[in-house]
């Protein structure tokens, strides 16, 4: 069992930390979790390098936080059905989560966290951008606050960039349709208040917030425009790149992300654990 120091480097003002000290490839201690989870809720995005962890060793990690959730529209690998791999080969047309967006909003429990390992990447690009919610929510007007508070918003799997987005899975998963069983429509609140830390985040996504429940999408588009462009604000957020071993993690309950697609004609190769969550309140 582990029984190093670990250190935590804030990586931005706004978001994000490297935490280093620690082998995730070994059980940790109580006192490293301790410090870890800590910095998961003070950082919402954490960084550990040099960690080549099996998927097997990818779960137990992702357990620590809580129980794991599958993707809903993908099969994960064949002897670890809980994680999913992704992959951008060269000639794709695109890349996978390549927008602003919290992962699978459109379901009643979205996960509260995901954790991404990498496994094959391009010689440069394939960054990771993070915004803090916390901090989009705290920068509105009082009044906007005001009239945010009490609203909610339907979210979906059905709009026009996740159709998109699933396309760009190219792992060999058997990628499911809307229409097998899986929940594509769930309806939330515009503002969540963090079930750990009592802060509140803007929850509202450019990938899956189509508009606000009891409005239409014509009387929606506005304000969410406004919200999604404030939400992406450059002062909210931070830039993660990846090395060989580099294991990130995020709180999807207060962050949303966007894998930068810069690196064309190039393979990347990543796999993602997701850990259960609640229904936003």
């Amino acid at each position: 069992m582990g029984t190093s120091t670990v250190t935590v480097t804030p990586v931005t003002g706004a978001t994000g930390a490297d935490v280093a000290g620690v082998d995730l490839t070994r059980p940790l201690s109580n006192a490293q979790w301790d410090s870890i989870h800590q910095a998961f809720l003070d950082h919402q995005v954490l960084r550990f390098r040099g960690q080549h962890v099996s998927p097997a060793q990818h779960l137990e990690f992702a357990r620590r936080f809580g129980p794991v959730q599958r993707y809903p529209y993908g099969n994960g690998l064949p002897d670890f059905p809980d994680v999913l791999e992704f992959s951008r080969n060269p000639g794709d047309a695109r890349n996978f989560g390549g927008l602003w967006h919290s992962d699978t909003t459109y379901l009643p429990e979205p996960p509260m966290a995901t954790m991404l390992v990498a496994r094959e990447l391009p010689p440069v690009g394939g960054d990771t951008l993070f915004a803090n919610m916390y901090l989009a929510h705290e920068t509105l007007s009082d009044g906007m606050q005001a009239m945010l508070a009490d609203m909610k918003a339907v979210f979906s799997a059905t709009k026009r960039y996740m159709e998109e987005d699933r396309v760009a899975v190219h792992s060999g998963n058997a990628l499911k349709k809307a229409d097998e069983g899986v929940t594509t429509e769930a309806v939330h609140p515009v503002v969540r208040t963090h079930p750990e830390t009592g802060r509140k985040a803007l929850y509202v996504n450019r990938g899956h917030t189509v508009r606000f429940d009891g409005w239409t999408a014509a009387e929606s588009e506005g304000l969410l425009n406004f919200l999604f462009g404030h939400a992406e604000r450059p002062e909210f957020q931070c830039r993660m790149n990846w090395e060989d071993g580099t294991l990130i993690v995020w709180d999807n309950r207060c962050l949303q992300h966007f894998a930068v697609d810069d690196y064309p004609g190039r393979r990347r190769v990543m796999q993602r654990v997701t850990i259960a969550g609640d229904a936003p309140a």
